[in-house]
């Protein structure tokens, strides 16, 4: 005897409803989402030591140069170790007592060179904040004078 038994039928998955759900959430993002909004920029251009004119400066200054080898250059006298910049720096207090100074150190100068010179001038009396760094990148030449 045979039974006649059904096909087993192939279980679907709705899609139809799946799109509809599809289509909310993605209206739902596009509604949601802001545009990039363009930001303003603020362009600075700072002024540099060229754009300064000559007759703006006021007083005379000495420079106190470190160059990448790590010499130091008191006007034009060099220093042979930093141990003894603390007595040239007493030196120049006594011949130029208003005089001030200008560091010029290489752009490559060791960190622990520029705090050697920072501190000798603390010891003298000589304020780091009165004496300005102009520091010379390696790109640019020293100025001829």
């Amino acid at each position: 005897m045979e039974f006649n038994r059904p096909s087993p039928k192939t279980r679907q998955v709705p899609i139809v409803s799946l799109i509809d759900i599809l289509f909310i959430v993605l209206v739902f993002f596009i509604v949601t989402s802001e545009e990039k909004k363009e930001r303003e920029v603020l362009k600075i251009e700072l002024p540099t030591v060229r754009d300064v004119p000559s007759q703006t400066v006021v007083d005379d200054r000495s420079v106190l140069a470190i160059d990448r080898e790590g010499t130091i250059r008191l006007d034009s006298l060099t220093v042979p170790d930093l141990n003894l910049l603390e007595a040239y720096l007493e030196a120049f207090v006594k011949e130029n007592p208003n005089r001030k100074l200008e560091l010029e150190p290489d752009k490559e100068v060791s960190l622990e060179k520029l705090m050697g010179v920072w501190d000798a001038l603390t010891r003298v009396g000589i304020e780091v904040k009165d004496v300005p760094a102009r520091i010379q990148l390696p790109s640019e030449t020293p100025p001829s004078e």
